[in-house]
């Protein structure tokens, strides 16, 4: 695909609309050297970020670019309650916010943990990556780096995400000064919730974002996988990228983004490569987390594109992703290691 020039002024303007942009848009080479099929992945909640990657991708934006402004739609979604404005709180009513990304044509990363006040982590991640030397800062320190780049502090709870939370903790004790409150919409079930997305541009550039509200209820301070680089998310722009979603400790546990694209730089197909990783969690599971028929009790996914376009996604149970392949954005059923029985 070739622009005019006219088409790229056009495109070139809206690139002003990027925060911080990594580069500028650059008119795509035509298809004939192209040196991979253009592609955006993310989990289920992701459909409007891979469409809206691709999008980016196919006017020449830089790869990072692409998939920070995709997740960005789900982390100022307050109806998504498992990332950014509206994520459900800690123990404590506190929203914290984790993400990280790597940038595959210049080797960096940027990661964020225990954000509090700022909606977009993901876009604080890109600026840790872009303009320092350090790769991941936390709390209060983290804060004031996000407010010295003109974000505005606000209150991350909606009146939904503090119904939830007030009615988990009305009826976390029976022995406590709470009254239990009805749930009969079982709004106060435990929930893990992250977006990824990872992408590749027609150059074959690759890059990778994870991004999450976190564990509900979770003891203040707690880190998941999401911001942690080679568990929430791994890229290397000459192999691939990957990215998960569900329990964060066991993902920590096996560098599960990290193990994917090891697992590609060996030769697997993304979607084999994710059910490799999965096998070797299960392998480090503790009993206490194994049920009677040896199968975890929790849910993990993991997202994975390679260098060439190729893409894929496996879970612990049957699931579904997001992906643009260049046909149209749509959910995809995962490969999966158990069949979901009572």
């Amino acid at each position: 695909m070739s622009l005019s020039r006219r088409d790229f002024v056009q495109t070139a303007a809206a690139a002003l609309a990027i925060p911080h942009a990594m580069r500028p848009l650059r008119p795509l080479p035509p298809q004939s050297r192209w040196a991979a099929k253009p592609v955006a992945v993310a989990s289920a909640n992701g459909l409007r970020a891979v469409q809206k990657a691709f999008d980016m991708l196919m006017q020449g934006a830089d790869t990072l670019d692409s998939v920070v402004e995709g997740v960005k739609i789900q982390e100022l979604d307050p109806n998504d309650d498992s990332v950014g404005y509206g994520g459900l709180p800690n123990a404590d009513g506190v929203v914290q916010l984790d993400a990280s990304c790597m940038h595959g044509p210049t080797k960096r990363a940027g990661a964020v943990g225990c954000l509090e006040g700022i909606k977009t982590p993901s876009e604080v991640a890109k600026l840790i990556l872009k303009y320092t030397n350090h790769i991941f800062l936390v709390g209060e320190g983290a804060k004031r780096f996000a407010l010295s780049y003109g974000f505005k502090e606000e209150d991350l709870m909606t009146e939904h995400s503090r119904e939830v939370w007030l009615r988990w903790r009305a009826n976390l004790n029976p022995d406590d000064n709470f009254l239990d409150v009805p749930d009969s919409d079982h709004m106060v079930v435990t929930k893990t919730g992250t977006i990824n997305c990872d992408a590749v541009t027609p150059q074959g550039d690759i890059s990778s974002v994870t991004t999450t509200s976190g564990l509900s209820w979770k003891i203040p301070g707690r880190v998941g996988d999401s911001p942690v680089i080679g568990a929430g998310q791994y890229c290397d722009n000459e192999v691939g990228a990957a990215g998960s979603t569900g329990r964060g400790e066991s993902n920590i546990k096996v560098c599960g983004g990290f193990l994917t694209v090891e697992n590609m730089r060996r030769g697997m197909k993304p979607t084999d490569a994710c059910l490799e990783t999965l096998k070797r969690v299960v392998a480090a599971t503790e009993p206490r987390l194994i049920d009677e028929k040896g199968r975890p009790k929790f849910g993990l996914n993991y997202y994975a594109v390679n260098k060439r376009g190729e893409f894929g996604a496996a879970s612990l149970f049957p699931s579904r992703y997001a992906a643009h392949d260049g046909t149209e954005a749509k959910l995809r059923d995962t490969a999966y290691l158990f069949a979901r029985t009572t």
